[in-house]
């Protein structure tokens, strides 16, 4: 099927051949099927984030990777960002940030997430991944069902917008698969787990979660608010399973 054929056709087509078919077959279709076209992946390097990184390096370590500097993360993801690359021998990781004109115009001060986080999400996350993105035909996630409700659904490939297909090889991994995972191969923590840290965002944005809590109940807590604008459904940012 050529990269000519819609988003859509390929998506189903895909999700039909690959429907029983584990992470790493998923993971390297997308990596060398002409199909999928030039694919890169993007990461948080986040609580989670080695686990694909991991994948990736095995299957292809000069993949490019995506990694959004939003210049309010913690510093320990920062760090672990440096460690990784060179642990994994990662030879394409590709450090993307908002314009210094877009932080000027829509955020002089710094405190735009304090009274729209959507606003503060889409200048230092969306906008600058939407734009590195545009050089590609596809991008793979580290996505989950269980992270949420409005992931329950998730599909190994997605339509992005009739623009590009979005693929999600960990679609139907669980916290136990991803905690396995990285004990079998020795792969290093990110710092803040073991500081109650199930899921790490932004540090103005992201606060420990407590025991029996959602994994992503620190992340905008006490606001509605469920993603960073990064995942879209028809061009709009999903709240709760419902498009805001």
């Amino acid at each position: 099927m050529p990269l000519s054929d819609p988003v859509q056709t390929r998506v189903e087509a895909l999700n039909a051949r690959y429907k029983h078919h584990g992470a790493t077959a998923v993971l390297e279709h997308a990596l060398k099927d002409a199909e999928v076209g030039k694919t890169a992946l993007v990461s948080s390097f986040g609580a989670e984030s080695v686990v694909l990184l991991h994948l990736v390096s095995v299957i292809d370590r000069t993949t490019p990777v995506v990694f959004i500097d939003t210049e309010m993360l913690f510093a320990e993801t920062l760090a672990y960002q440096q460690e990784l690359t060179e642990r994994l021998h990662l030879s394409n990781v590709q450090i993307i940030r908002a314009s210094e004109e877009a932080k000027k115009l829509e955020d002089p001060d710094g405190t735009l997430h304090q009274f729209n986080t959507d606003a503060c999400c889409a200048l230092r996350k969306t906008i600058p991944l939407q734009n590195a993105l545009s050089n590609y035909d596809a991008w793979i996630t580290g996505r989950k069902r269980y992270q949420s409700g409005t992931r329950a659904a998730l599909d190994f490939f997605e339509n992005e917008d009739d623009i590009r297909i979005k693929i999600n090889p960990l679609a139907h991994w669980n916290s136990s698969d991803l905690q396995d995972y990285m004990a079998e191969n020795r792969l290093p923590r990110h710092p803040l787990v073991a500081k109650g840290y199930p899921s790490i965002g932004c540090a103005p944005c992201t606060t420990p979660v407590a025991e029996g809590e959602d994994p992503r109940a620190g992340r905008w807590r006490n606001s509605q608010k469920e993603e960073c604008g990064i995942h879209i459904v028809d061009g709009k940012v999903v709240r709760n399973g419902q498009a805001a």
